[in-house]
């Protein structure tokens, strides 16, 4: 519940953001176009997002960042069709796999019978497909407007236990790791909407807004460590954000040159 509750602000202020970039982009489009950007074109995105866990993914972990690489071909009337990869990260663990291993006041002891410096990681990573549209607000410049995207693909987390570089933990190390981690993946559907910006002379090429993942996941261990059984439950993971990405537009055949 405490990420619903931290949840509301980060969306005000996300929000805002998007408010501002969109009047921001309205004054610098008063100015005069020399002309319209047009023509079929890859456009080349690089992202990041900060994102709030939901669902079961809540009880697991908590606010994450996700940095992106991603390729859309636009066509001429402004439909999109890409490919998106994310990498997944953060370092708020909520589930404690290695509780059976602590003692009495939270350490892991190594092998030198010393306390061991573990630390719990959320990793992880999406790849899919996506569809979208372009919506162009302007007719010297239909290249700017709402962009909507729908997606399709594979979601997988885990959680990584974090080894002391200078003391060994033999309960969870080489394959042992495996049944601490948790290793969870699934079909995963992507939603995204926002503002994309692609001047033709002012250099600015800018996508911001907000976006969704749903994974229908399960856990791929065949047993966990700690709870000595197997997890073959279904699972509902969900990521919420605000991603903020810089494009770079390849235009294709005799499209005007684009200026960055």
């Amino acid at each position: 519940m405490n990420n619903f509750s931290t949840s509301g602000a980060f969306v005000w202020k996300m929000t805002s953001l998007l408010v501002l970039m969109m009047l921001l982009h309205t004054a610098i489009h008063a100015q005069s176009w020399e002309g319209s950007n047009s023509g079929k074109a890859i456009l080349l995105n690089f992202g990041y997002a900060p994102q709030i866990p939901l669902g079961d993914l809540d009880d697991r972990f908590g606010l994450n960042f996700a940095p992106e690489v991603s390729a859309d071909f636009i066509t001429d009337n402004n439909w999109l069709i890409g490919l998106q990869g994310l990498y997944i990260f953060g370092s708020n663990v909520e589930e404690d796999v290695l509780a059976g291993l602590r003692t009495e006041s939270g350490d892991i002891i190594g092998n030198d019978r010393e306390p061991a410096d573990i630390l719990l990681r959320e990793r992880g990573w999406y790849l899919g497909v996506r569809a979208g549209r372009l919506i162009g607000l302007f007719e010297d410049n239909p290249r700017s407007g709402i962009r909507l995207n729908l997606g399709v693909g594979l979601l997988q987390h885990r959680i990584r236990v974090q080894q002391d570089p200078f003391r060994s933990v033999p309960q969870i190390e080489g394959e042992y790791l495996k049944g601490y981690d948790r290793l969870t993946n699934g079909l995963a559907l992507h939603q995204f909407v926002g503002y994309q910006v692609i001047g033709r002379n002012t250099g600015i090429n800018i996508t911001a807004g907000f976006e969704f993942y749903e994974g229908f996941t399960q856990n791929r261990r065949s047993f966990d460590f700690d709870t000595r059984m197997t997890d073959t439950s279904d699972r509902l993971d969900i990521l919420a954000g605000f991603r903020f990405s810089f494009t770079l537009p390849f235009y294709l055949g005799n499209a005007e040159d684009v200026y960055y």
